[in-house]
């Protein structure tokens, strides 16, 4: 929910930034204080992106190595990070940028301060990975222990739900980001292509991993259909309630004539 939130606003405010603020020179000239305020907000929700990507990494980390902790207690600590911890680095960001006067064009250029903001995307790619390989690893090791009767295949079964398992995990990691770790200077002729990739492999992700994990996702399958089946047939249950109660009255009318005629 916290992941999804962040991605929610994120892409939110970046529609925002290239409605309201980009497309009007006046606006980046005056640079006023609510779009100086629309980018520190912008740039907190796309690390908020990151620290939740890396929430995500620990916590399946943690529910996979780490048998006896517990989980609501992780939860919470995981909830309490995945919000503060951008916003310490969003801050000492705005106040590098504020002290040393760098706040023209409502802070639209790039600037040498963001380099603090890419440390805590570097960190979370990096323990991500991390992650990703001693999840596969421990996934393996479990895939081998498994029943005997897939002793005749079970290398390439092993592998093969390795692999998918890994396939999983890499847009909810965010690792998809180690293919655009650097961008290639202005005028290069992959420089197009770089853009594309980026920008398919920031906008799709949120729908990549709500397909993977909520809408494939078996129990969530179930459950729409269960309220498909329910909202379906409740009101033939009512209808036939309700002519099951009409007829009902029409023969006690009846019983009621006949009566009073004998």
């Amino acid at each position: 929910m916290n992941l999804f939130t962040s991605f929610a606003a994120n892409n939110a405010l970046w529609v925002m930034w290239y409605r309201l603020v980009v497309p009007y020179p006046e606006i980046v000239r005056n640079n006023g204080v609510g779009c100086q305020l629309l980018h520190v907000v912008l740039h907190y929700f796309l690390l908020t992106n990151y620290s939740w990507m890396l929430a995500e990494g620990f916590y399946l980390h943690t529910l996979l190595v780490s048998a006896f902790i517990s989980e609501e207690r992780l939860v919470k600590w995981l909830t309490g990070l995945g919000w503060t911890l951008p916003a310490l680095f969003i801050l000492v960001y705005t106040v590098l940028r504020l002290l040393f006067g760098d706040v023209e064009q409502c802070w639209i250029n790039e600037s040498p301060y963001t380099n603090v903001l890419i440390v805590l995307v570097c960190f979370s790619m990096a323990l991500n990975l991390v992650f990703l390989c001693n999840i596969v690893r421990v996934l393996l090791i479990k895939l081998r222990a498994g029943p005997s009767h897939l002793a005749n295949n079970r290398p390439s079964r092993t592998l093969l739900q390795a692999l998918r398992a890994t396939l999983l995990l890499l847009p909810l990691l965010g690792l998809h980001y180690l293919l655009t770790p650097f961008r290639p200077l202005p005028g290069h002729p992959l420089e197009h292509s770089y853009e594309v990739t980026s920008a398919i492999t920031a906008s799709f992700q949120g729908l990549c991993v709500a397909t993977l994990f909520c809408f494939c996702n078996g129990e969530v399958i179930a459950q729409m259909k269960r309220r498909w089946q329910y909202s379906s047939f409740r009101p033939r249950a009512n209808s036939y309630t309700a002519t099951t109660v009409s007829v009902r009255q029409k023969l006690e009318h009846s019983d009621e004539v006949l009566l009073s005629r004998l």
